[in-house]
C-alpha cells in the first residue's frame, strides 16, 4: 500500500522505508499486541488513526516521543481547520494546499508555525494562484508573539471565558466509588483590539498559600498546561497567568483534579425476569446536585440483552428509544433539575434468558451539561486586560459542568 502524501524532511529516512509500516501494523493487530510506536529494522514508526487515515511519523533516533505525537496531533488539528473534515478525499482534493502546509508546519525536523490563524493569513485555499512579488510571510511568524497579528480592532472589546469542567466516574455495583476525577479546560473567545496583555486569577491554592490567603475556597490543581501564549516564567514564580492572548478562540488551559466526587446523576437499576419469555428493566434518576441548578440534555444509556425484542417504554418525564445495534435503551431528559427523581420502565421479549447471563451486564453510561456549575468550586477571581490605547474592555465568564467517561455498574 503507498502513501497517501508524502513529506521527507531531513533525507535521513528512505522514502520507500513507509512500505513496510502496513504489513508491520496489521501483523501486531492480529498478534494482538499493537503499540503507538511500531520499529522496522532501525527505523521507528510513530504514528496515530484519525477518520479513515495514518498519520506517521518515521525516524531513527531516540526521538522525543511526546513531541512528535503533539506534532501529529497538531497536524490533524490544522488540517481540519482547512479542510472541515480530515479524510482521504479531502487530502486528494487539497494536494497543493497540504504539501503547502506541511513545509510550513515543519522545517528540517524541527516544528516550525502550528497555529491554524496565522497559517491562514498566508497560506489561503486558492494558494496555489498567489501573486508572485508579494511577501507571503506574515509579520507574525518572525514576531516575538507569533500567535497574534498586529493591527488587529474592534468596536467593542470583550472577553468571553468557559470554564468546563468533565467529570470521569466508575461506581460499582455495591455503590462505591471505583475512579473519580475532574478535567478541567479554560476557554477564551478573545475580540480585543491592539496587542493586550491579560492577566487571568483563579482560587489557585498554591496562590493563596503563597499570600497568606484563606484556603477554604481555593482548589489544587494538578497537571496543569497552557496555550504556548502563557508567561510560564511568571507563573512558576507568583502563580500569575499572564499572557498576550490569540484573536478568537483558543484553549487557554487545562487541569485535573483527583478528588472524590460524589454522583451528580445516581442511577439505581432493577432487572425481573418473568420466565423465559421476557424481562422488565425499571431504572431510578436522581440528580445528586444544588436544587437551582439544572442539568441538560441528560441521555442516560442502559443495556439490554442482545436477543431482546418487541420493546415498550413509560417514562415519568423525558422519552426512551431503544438503539439495537448497540443494545441500549436511551433515555433522553431534557431538562433535569438538582434533587428530582425519576423513573423509566422498558419491558422487552426475551427468547433466552441465559443468554443475557453468559454476556455479563455492561453499565449504565450517563451524559449531562449542568450550566452556570463547577464541581471542583474553581472560580475566576479576576481578568486584568492591560492595553497602552488604555481602553476599557468586558470580560464574561461561564461555568459548565459536564460528563465525561461517567459509569455506574448496577446490581
Amino acid at each position: 500500500m503507498r502513501p497517501l502524501i508524502s513529506r521527507n524532511y531531513k533525507g535521513d529516512v528512505a522514502m520507500s522505508e513507509i512500505e513496510h509500516f502496513m504489513p508491520l501494523l496489521m501483523q501486531r493487530e492480529e498478534e494482538g499486541a499493537l503499540t503507538p510506536l511500531l520499529s522496522h529494522g532501525r527505523v521507528h514508526f510513530l504514528w496515530i488513526k484519525y477518520s479513515n487515515l495514518y498519520l506517521v511519523a518515521t525516524t531513527l533516533k531516540n526521538a522525543n516521543a511526546s513531541l512528535v505525537y503533539s506534532f501529529l496531533y497538531k497536524t490533524v488539528e490544522v488540517f481540519s481547520e482547512y479542510f472541515k473534515e480530515l479524510e482521504e478525499e479531502s487530502i486528494r482534493d487539497n494536494f497543493v494546499i497540504v504539501y503547502e502546509l506541511l513545509d510550513e508546519l515543519m522545517d528540517f525536523g524541527f516544528p516550525q508555525t502550528t497555529d491554524s490563524k496565522i497559517l491562514q493569513e498566508y497560506i489561503t485555499q486558492q494558494g496555489n494562484k498567489l501573486e508572485t512579488g508579494k511577501s507571503r510571510v506574515p509579520p507574525t511568524v518572525t514576531n516575538a508573539v507569533s500567535w497574534r497579528s498586529e493591527g488587529i480592532k474592534y468596536k467593542k472589546n470583550e472577553v468571553f471565558i468557559d470554564v468546563i469542567e468533565s467529570v470521569n466516574l466508575l461506581v460499582n455495583a455495591n455503590g462505591s466509588v471505583l475512579l473519580s476525577e475532574i478535567v478541567g479546560t479554560i476557554k477564551l473567545k478573545v475580540f480585543l483590539s491592539g496587542m493586550p496583555e491579560l492577566r487571568l486569577g483563579l482560587n489557585d491554592r498554591v496562590l493563596f498559600e503563597l499570600t497568606g490567603r484563606n484556603k477554604n475556597k481555593s482548589v489544587e490543581l494538578e497537571d496543569v498546561k497552557f496555550h504556548q501564549c502563557v508567561r510560564l516564567s511568571r507563573f512558576d514564580n507568583d502563580r500569575t497567568i499572564s499572557f498576550i492572548p490569540p484573536d478568537g478562540d483558543f484553549e487557554l488551559m487545562s487541569y485535573r483534579l483527583s478528588t472524590q466526587v460524589k454522583p451528580l446523576i445516581w442511577i439505581e437499576s432493577v432487572i425481573e425476569k418473568f420466565s423465559h419469555s421476557r424481562v422488565e428493566i425499571m431504572v431510578k434518576a436522581k440528580g445528586q446536585f444544588k436544587k437551582q441548578s439544572v442539568a441538560n440534555g441528560v441521555e442516560i444509556s442502559v443495556p439490554v440483552p442482545s436477543d431482546a425484542d418487541s420493546p415498550r417504554f413509560k417514562t415519568s418525564v423525558g422519552s426512551a428509544k431503544y438503539v439495537p445495534e448497540k443494545n441500549i435503551v436511551i433515555w433522553s431528559i431534557k431538562s433535569f433539575p438538582g434533587g428530582k427523581e425519576y423513573l423509566m420502565r422498558a419491558h422487552f421479549g426475551l427468547p433466552s434468558v441465559e443468554k443475557e447471563e453468559e454476556e455479563g451486564r455492561p453499565p449504565i453510561g450517563v451524559k449531562f451539561e449542568i450550566p452556570y456549575f463547577t464541581v471542583s468550586g474553581i472560580q475566576v477571581r479576576y481578568m486584568k486586560i492591560i492595553e497602552k490605547s488604555g481602553y476599557q474592555a468586558l470580560p464574561w465568564v461561564r461555568y459548565i459542568t459536564q460528563s465525561g467517561d461517567y459509569q455506574l455498574r448496577t446490581s
